[in-house]
C-alpha cells in the first residue's frame, strides 16, 4: 500500500504525464474541485486563480511548445494531517520550432487530502536567479 509520500509524489508524475499529453482536462483533475485553487508560472502575467484561467495558461504553454519529458530532481515533501507542500526542482524537456530545449524549474506544489487521494491547490514555479552569486542572499547588479 502507497504511503501518504508516495501518494503525494505520485500526482507530480500525473501532471508530467498529463502535460506531455497535452491533456487540459486530466490536468484540472489533479486540482481541487472548485475556484478556490491558484498557479504562478515564470512568465510576468502567469499569476493566476480559478479553474478557468489555469486551463488557460496550460493551453497557451501547449501552443507553445511540447513537454516530451520531467526530468525530477530534488524533492522535499512536507505532510501535516491534511495538507501537504512539495518543494522540487526539476527539468522539463521540451519543443519548441523543432528545437529542443531544457527549461530548469523549482517549484512548490500546496496540496490537501480529498477522501483517499491528494489534491493540488496550488503549483508555483521559478528559476533560479543567475544574477545571484551561490552562497550569497541577493542578485548583484553587475550580472
Amino acid at each position: 500500500m502507497a504511503t501518504d509520500h508516495d501518494s503525494v509524489l505520485a500526482t507530480l508524475d500525473e501532471y508530467a504525464g498529463a502535460y506531455c499529453a497535452k491533456d487540459v482536462d486530466r490536468l484540472m483533475k489533479i486540482f481541487v474541485e472548485g475556484e478556490s485553487v491558484s498557479l504562478i508560472g515564470t512568465g510576468s502575467d502567469e499569476l493566476c486563480s480559478g479553474r478557468q484561467a489555469i486551463a488557460a495558461i496550460f493551453s497557451r504553454n501547449f501552443n507553445e511548445a511540447t513537454a516530451n519529458r520531467f526530468e525530477w530532481g530534488w524533492k522535499d515533501v512536507a505532510i501535516h494531517c491534511d495538507a501537504a507542500t512539495v518543494a522540487v526542482t526539476l527539468v522539463i524537456h521540451l519543443t519548441i520550432d523543432d528545437e529542443a530545449i531544457k527549461v530548469p524549474l523549482r517549484w512548490t506544489v500546496s496540496l490537501v487530502r480529498v477522501g483517499e487521494n491528494w489534491k493540488w491547490v496550488h503549483r508555483h514555479a521559478s528559476s533560479a536567479a543567475n544574477s545571484q552569486d551561490d552562497g550569497t542572499a541577493y542578485p548583484t547588479g553587475d550580472k
